[in-house]
């Protein structure tokens, strides 16, 4: 089964799955873009190209499929061929959400959001469950510190409104929690949801 986390900038994904990792101790955890002991070249290119204000959009967009394409052959698929339960912070939907809101900026490309779907669609595999946290982009802004050029306000308020046009486009695997609330109550509703879900999982 594959669980992705998904958020803003600063709506406490990665602390959640932090947090998972002591729930399900033998699941395997990872990330996109990859980095760590999952990480790849790929993944490195990617933060670079965080780091740059310059970078070309559609050169960025590349560089993350291409890690997200690497991070399923090595990672993703393994994991679930072995009937292993993943849990990735952030996956494709970061992917949409994100690049397409810097394509519609860039202004080049009709139906941005559209077009990056469509990129994957051939290869990706969709998720299980997806937990989306849910913050203000006022919030996320706060909270992220604004450190890079993602986490602007205006910016990360159309991500935000990406992430809603895909939780109508995708509304059974999607599950929306108030990221607002204080992290232990955010935690028990992820580990409720979840174990729910995978409940439901087991008994086919």
């Amino acid at each position: 089964m594959l669980v992705t986390l998904e958020g803003l900038d600063g709506s406490g994904k990665t602390t959640v799955w932090e947090a998972l990792r002591d729930v399900y101790p033998d699941a395997t955890f990872t990330t996109e873009p990859t980095s760590g002991e999952t990480g790849s070249w790929y993944g490195e290119a990617v933060y670079r190209s965080i780091q740059d204000e310059d970078a070309d959009p559609l050169a960025e967009l590349f560089l993350y499929t291409a890690d997200h394409a690497d991070h399923l052959t090595r990672v993703i698929e393994p994991a679930l061929e072995r009937g292993e339960l993943v849990i990735s912070d952030r996956y494709s939907d970061s992917r949409y959400a994100y690049q397409g809101a810097t394509l519609a900026e860039d202004g080049r490309i009709t139906r941005p959001l559209e077009y990056v779907v469509g990129i994957h669609t051939a290869f990706s595999i969709e998720p299980d469950l997806t937990i989306y946290l849910d913050v203000d982009p006022e919030t996320a802004a706060a909270r992220a510190g604004a450190t890079n050029k993602f986490e602007r306000v205006e910016y990360l308020s159309k991500v935000r409104d990406n992430y809603e046009r895909l939780i109508e486009r995708y509304p059974n695997r999607f599950v929306r929690i108030d990221a607002t609330q204080p992290p232990e109550v955010v935690l028990e509703r992820v580990e409720d949801v979840l174990e729910s879900r995978l409940d439901a999982h087991r008994k086919g």
